[in-house]
């Protein structure tokens, strides 16, 4: 296993080199697009640092295709083949970046599957990132995590602050520090940590909470019957591949994933297809616990444990929740969102006074859209209502002070 985890390290560190180009070769064009579209300049990086292998896929390198769009039925330019969730798929060709990043922004806002996101605040990311998985843009469960891994470890965030200017360009946390044609690309950077090095300061992110340590073994073992390995963030799905001599398309299915890159956090990856039952009868839910990581904890394949207790894969069970794992539930489990109105107390209406009103949320209303409708911040609206999120129901009543 020495042979592996040096392969890893060296395929780590070049991905790190390839996304700190990524960003400072495309930042501007995304701001751009941002000002033109309105599609946050963070997550179109994220997206073309995800789809594209920070600039280094096959697709890429062939087509300048940047978001991984395929040609559809509307589409009349150039096109090339390339295996994907099939062989041969069909997939937009361009002739240079520019067009490919704006046909991605001219897909997204012209969709009408889409256009629920450009009713959300552009600078949130993860209410974006989530919103992209629902509309049905990416099959991977991660999808989101993803996307919102590599906005705060590269602080892409600041990109799109720039273009709605709310962020001055001079106080850019350059990616890389001084990266550019100059200067190696071996410059001080601590990428992995989410860390951007400029000319005289290190500025790190605020400290998350610690992942849970797993004790898996080294090297290949058995959960479920199935054969799997716990891989380290950085590692290449192909490499695995490889070594282990399986189909690269059949690695990614075995492990509910879409797509060939890096993985960027620790993670089981199973060598063979994950079983219908589980081993165990139930799972009870963790802190932080998605239904992706229950499937690879329990080695259970995600139609069944979702068919077993009657939910579907935008669903988020609660922490301390129930779930089966070989037989069909009676009801649905507790879910997050059911258990935060359990426990969140009514919000308490002020009397009625020439200073305060009451709003009631129409059908496709935001808070965003709200605070613009009143003219108060975002900030103000979640503090006079008890709000911890921008989830709104129809019908909820919203209290509203004037300023």
């Amino acid at each position: 296993m020495l042979v592996m985890a040096t392969l890893s390290f060296t395929v780590k560190a070049q991905q790190q080199s390839d996304i700190i180009h990524y960003i400072n070769t495309y930042k501007e064009l995304a701001m751009q697009e941002m000002k033109r579209t309105g599609v946050p300049a963070a997550i179109k990086l994220a997206q073309g640092i995800h789809e594209t292998q920070a600039g280094t896929s096959e697709l890429v390198i062939k087509s300048n295709n940047h978001f991984g769009i395929k040609c559809k039925a509307e589409w009349s330019g150039d096109r090339v083949y390339h295996d994907d969730d099939a062989r041969g798929e069909c997939f937009r060709s361009y002739v240079k970046p520019d067009d490919s990043y704006r046909d991605h922004s001219d897909f997204l806002k012209s969709s009408p599957r889409y256009a629920f996101l450009f009713q959300l605040d552009p600078t949130d990311y993860k209410s974006w990132a989530l919103g992209l998985k629902k509309a049905g843009y990416a099959t991977n469960y991660r999808y989101p995590q993803i996307l919102v891994k590599l906005i705060e470890d590269y602080n892409l965030e600041q990109y799109s602050l720039i273009a709605l200017g709310k962020l001055n360009p001079s106080d850019e946390v350059l990616a890389g520090g001084n990266l550019n044609p100059a200067v190696n690309d071996t410059d001080p950077v601590s990428v992995s940590i989410g860390e951007a090095i400029t000319e005289n300061k290190i500025i790190k992110p605020e400290k998350k909470p610690a992942r849970r340590e797993m004790d898996y073994p080294v090297g290949e073992f058995v959960i479920n019957n199935s054969r799997v390995l716990f891989v380290k963030a950085g590692t290449a799905l192909l490499t695995v591949a490889e070594e282990y001599n399986i189909s690269f398309a059949r690695l990614l299915d075995f492990n509910d994933l879409n797509n060939g890159d890096i993985i960027v956090e620790d993670q089981l990856i199973f060598l063979q297809r994950k079983r219908k039952v589980g081993a165990n009868e139930f799972h009870i839910v963790k802190e932080g616990e998605t239904l992706y990581d229950i499937c690879q904890s329990e080695g259970i394949r995600m139609e069944s444990l979702l068919s077993y207790n009657l939910i579907n894969e935008n669903m988020h069970p609660a922490e301390g929740a129930k779930l089966n794992l070989q037989h069909p539930a009676t009801a649905c489990p507790l879910l997050v969102e059911e258990k935060k109105a359990v426990i969140t107390p009514p919000v308490v209406l002020p009397e009625p006074n020439n200073d305060v009103t009451t709003h009631v949320v129409q059908t496709k209303e935001t808070l965003y859209s709200i605070s613009k409708k009143y003219g108060v911040s975002l900030e103000q609206l979640k503090e006079w209502n008890k709000l911890d999120s921008l989830d709104l129901k129809i019908g909820q009543q919203l209290v509203i002070r004037k300023n």
